[in-house]
């Protein structure tokens, strides 16, 4: 069964509101990957979660695939409609339900985006303390497990998730979780669906917890001779237990990268971009701190000072990917992230970096080096099937490489359809227990199908 038996009786439910239009079924089969699109069968974007449940039940009844779609940013072709069906995009989805500020919690609709949430909580002096490059929704934030540069200090999604509400894929409604600060209650379901991209069940709400904005934030920004240098002045640093909140490296090819985007001038060379926040007076003290530890590794520092070089730094830092993709203008980019123990990326990415030097590659590294997640953004000619297979065998050996150094294939963009060919390498027999669990949950394999694993 398709689309096609579920059409009329979607048709008739939402009269004028399923979209089958050539355009908006591209926008939709795509995210901001080098995935081959592959567009839904047509678009629907319900406004709340009586609406969603309504069009999965009749999606469940005609056996039709259902896709979930926010913002369309994700890396790894999570959006992607291999086997067509509904899209459903929550992006009209966009309320903030509730909100306490003496609990510092939240529950919004899973449409509403990061940037919009922290901007509608300013005047409470409360923020979700994550912060990813793209722009992105907080129900895809969750079912990929989004995490970016403020994980050293505040962790993922998932330490932010406290309940869901989850459409199932027969159409129940149900509400994990809850707004209490811990639990001992049956089974953990909230993160079964954090990180689940899709594949269990559609999430429409969100019980999120926030924190306070700090009073003093100050940058530093260090460039080393080397990237053992850099790791290991964090390494030090972390263990000195800085008030650090982001940790950010960025390679030399990296910094050029940069340079050439943003017209600016900072050495090329492996850089720290490091973000400490807390007290005025531990901000200094500790800030000072890291410059010694820096400066005895080597490192050069330049003076961020003012709240104008502040948030120079940090929008160059967060250029970093489109600044990556300029060095190769009409490219394609293959952006990967595995993550290692910190300890460990020094050597994982001397030895990659001397691999993509034999295959004659180009790919700028930048990452969260607080947490030993990083990114490579490997620049391809899609039409050059010999460089495209380079560019795959790369690929293939990080991923292979932070597996035997006990990390991950994937530390915050996701499974998807980039990762599968490596789940079973990373998870063994508990990828079994996986498929067990998405049969069980949803038995005719119509949510966001082939993605993670097939079954």
């Amino acid at each position: 069964m398709s689309f096609a038996a579920a059409s009329a009786a979607l048709d008739a439910a939402f009269p004028g509101r399923i979209d089958r239009g050539q355009a908006v079924r591209d926008q939709h089969g795509a995210g901001d990957s080098w995935h081959p699109a592959a567009p839904p069968d047509a678009v629907f974007q319900p406004v709340s979660t009586e609406e969603v449940a309504q069009a999965v039940r009749i999606c469940a009844a005609h056996g039709c695939p259902i896709v979930p779609f926010g913002a369309g940013s994700c890396i790894e072709g999570q959006v992607n409609a291999t086997q067509g069906g509904l899209c459903l995009d929550l992006s009209r989805m966009d309320r903030i339900l509730r909100l306490s500020a003496p609990d510092m919690d939240v529950t919004v609709e899973a449409g509403l985006t990061r940037q919009r949430l922290n901007e509608d909580l300013r005047a409470t002096g409360l923020f979700l303390p994550i912060d990813i490059g793209a722009h992105a929704t907080l129900g895809g934030m969750a079912s990929t497990r989004a995490s970016g540069t403020m994980t050293v200090r505040h962790g993922t999604m998932a330490d932010l998730v406290m309940g869901l509400t989850v459409v199932l894929p027969d159409g129940e409604v149900i509400r994990t979780g809850g707004r209490a600060r811990k639990s001992a209650s049956g089974y953990d379901l909230t993160h079964l669906f954090v990180g689940a991209e899709g594949t269990l069940g559609v999430i429409t709400e969100l019980t999120l917890r926030l924190t306070g904005i700090p009073e003093a934030a100050k940058a530093g920004l260090y460039s080393f001779a080397d990237l053992q240098a850099a790791t290991d002045t964090v390494v030090e640093a972390l263990q000195f237990g800085l008030c650090l909140n982001r940790i950010e490296l960025m390679d030399a090819l990296q910094m050029r990268a940069i340079n050439a985007f943003n017209g600016t001038d900072l050495p090329e060379m492996p850089t720290l971009l490091v973000d400490l926040t807390g007290s005025a007076a531990q901000v200094d003290t500790d800030r000072a701190t890291f410059a010694a530890l820096a400066q005895d590794h080597g490192a050069t520092v330049h003076p961020v000072d003012t709240p104008e070089a502040y948030a120079h730094v940090w929008a160059l830092r967060h250029s970093a990917l489109y600044a990556a993709r300029g060095l190769r203008p009409g490219a394609s980019s293959l952006s990967t992230d595995v993550c290692v123990p910190v300890s460990d990326l020094p050597g994982l990415v001397a030895g990659i970096t001397a691999t993509l030097q034999a295959e004659g590659l180009v790919a700028p590294m930048h990452g969260h080096v607080g947490d030993g997640n990083f990114h490579l953004v490997m620049l391809f000619d899609p039409a050059d099937a010999d460089e495209m297979a380079r560019v795959q065998r790369v690929h293939g050996e990080l991923v292979h490489r932070a597996l035997a150094l006990g990390g991950t294939a994937t530390g915050e963009h996701g499974v998807g359809l980039g990762k599968k060919p490596y789940m079973e390498a990373e998870h063994g027999a508990a990828l079994a227990l996986m498929k067990r669990l998405k049969v069980a949950v949803d038995p005719q394999n119509l949510m966001n199908p082939g993605k993670i694993f097939d079954i």
